[in-house]
């Protein structure tokens, strides 16, 4: 197969170290590695949430730590739009997504185009969504 390009996506919302923990284990999976950055409008509509820190300053911050060969924004929540852009051979998502209905539906959808979905264990101690309710008890 040659090089096998893994690809992670994610919102990286309010950077932490699952963000870290998520990256570093991906890199080892692939020969290349490229970080999904969700823009805002798929993250609201997603995750009917909108992000802290803007798209453009998220994307920089994942491109800056040294992990990832490059970055890529995500613009449609159908991850197959993103395998045609970038042609990955592995799509790496945390554990938590591991026999759920949306994990389910993603390999489904994956194996179609012969990526195979690995999953690695999620940081379940720290989350944006933590982070953003501390932060709000502590405004308030």
């Amino acid at each position: 197969m040659g090089q096998v390009i893994g690809y992670v996506p994610g919102v990286f919302d309010l950077f932490h170290v699952g963000h870290l923990n998520m990256l570093r284990q991906a890199r080892e999976l692939c020969d290349v590695l490229v970080a999904g950055v969700v823009s805002d409008e798929m993250c609201l509509e997603g995750k009917k949430v909108a992000p802290t820190v803007p798209l453009a300053e998220r994307v920089e911050i994942v491109g800056a730590i040294g992990i990832v060969d490059s970055t890529y924004v995500e613009t449609s929540l159908d991850k197959t739009q993103a395998w045609k852009d970038v042609g990955f051979h592995r799509l790496i998502k945390g554990d938590d997504w591991r026999g759920t209905p949306k994990g389910i539906a993603l390999e489904e959808q994956m194996s179609k185009v012969g990526v195979e979905v690995v999953y690695f264990p999620y940081t379940t101690h720290t989350s944006s969504t933590a982070l953003r309710l501390a932060i709000g008890e502590r405004v308030s």
